[in-house]
């Protein structure tokens, strides 16, 4: 493994593979110290539950490779013991139903990462697949809670608009933990660069990912590609406010994209990814040390390195958790 992977904490802003040893053992292999892992999509209060409890089991069965992260502590506790923190993440709202209480009750649990909403329309917020009306009152009454009990929003899959007065709203600083810039590629899911410095400008952080409909070769991209995409983002909005945001779907099929490409899972189509390979390179999350080698051959310093694999994410954590 690359020193300077081996000895630095190395964050992944969004995972949502399948959830099996596996998968927890490729972790332990790329060097993962902590990764905010889905647990909730489409799925409500009851079954978001369900969910976390599945992960706390996971947890407990795999104590000698995960442990679970509520504070940045947890996160350098996971690198001394060699193991990697889970951050437990929704990639939608809808668990928080119409109940402000719901989010202490998931701040309780542990979830530390919120996206507002997922695609479309939700009683927070738009998605990036439909016509934005903005944040609505009850949005920002939740973005308020979510900033006393100590989840950071993430705006993702959210529409411009909203994304724009959720930025606006927040008194803590919010994200986007798995976009790439549209100046590469054109796509809805991707952010323009009057976007990315708008949230840079006010204090948020950007998480780039890899996803490869996304970037600007497709299924073509290399390792290498995944790092052009950073250094673009870098350049428009500075070293500081820039992390790793994979959006690894490790382990699983069709089925599932089919799932999370139509509304609510089961409603209308809204896009259609094709063949999703990995960048070569970096296909697995055990292939994580290979980011760390193709940032180098692009001439990075250590310092810029370091950052941006992970010391960028567990500095804006603490700034939103407080711990």
């Amino acid at each position: 493994m690359n020193p300077l992977h081996a000895e630095s904490i190395v964050i992944d802003g969004l995972i949502i593979s399948k959830w099996n040893r596996p998968v927890f053992e490729d972790m332990k292999k790329g060097g993962l110290t902590a990764a905010n892992c889905t647990v909730s999509v489409w799925d409500d209060f009851k079954s978001t539950v369900h969910n976390i409890a599945e992960m706390k089991a996971h947890i407990r069965a795999n104590a000698d490779l995960l442990t679970l992260v509520r504070t940045t502590d947890d996160i350098r506790s996971a690198k001394r013991e060699g193991k990697t923190g889970i951050i437990l993440g929704f990639q939608n709202a809808h668990a928080f139903e119409d109940h402000l209480g719901h989010i202490e009750a998931f701040a309780d649990l542990g979830v530390r990462v919120v996206q507002l909403c997922y695609n479309t329309q939700n009683l927070i917020g738009t998605g990036c697949y439909e016509r934005d009306g903005g944040l609505s009152g009850y949005g920002h009454e939740v973005i308020a809670e979510m900033n006393r009990v100590g989840i950071m929003v993430d705006l993702s899959h959210v529409g411009a608009r909203t994304s724009e007065e959720a930025i606006l709203a927040s008194k803590k600083p919010v994200t986007y933990s798995h976009c790439l810039p549209a100046g590469l590629k054109e796509h809805p899911r991707n952010k323009s660069d009057e976007q990315l410095k708008f949230i840079a400008d006010r204090g948020g952080f950007i998480g780039v990912t890899m996803f490869p409909p996304f970037l600007r070769r497709g299924i073509e991209s290399t390792v290498d590609d995944y790092v052009e995409a950073l250094d673009y983002v870098i350049n428009l909005v500075g070293e500081d406010c820039v992390g790793v945001g994979t959006d690894h779907t490790q382990g699983y099929g069709q089925d599932f994209f089919d799932h999370i490409t139509h509304d609510k899972g089961r409603g209308r189509r809204l896009t259609n990814f094709g063949t999703v390979l990995n960048p070569e390179g970096i296909r697995t999350i055990g292939e994580m040390p290979n980011l760390t080698d193709a940032m180098e051959r692009a001439g990075w310093k250590p310092e810029r390195i370091v950052k941006v694999i992970g010391g960028n994410w567990l500095r804006v954590f603490g700034e939103v958790w407080g711990a």
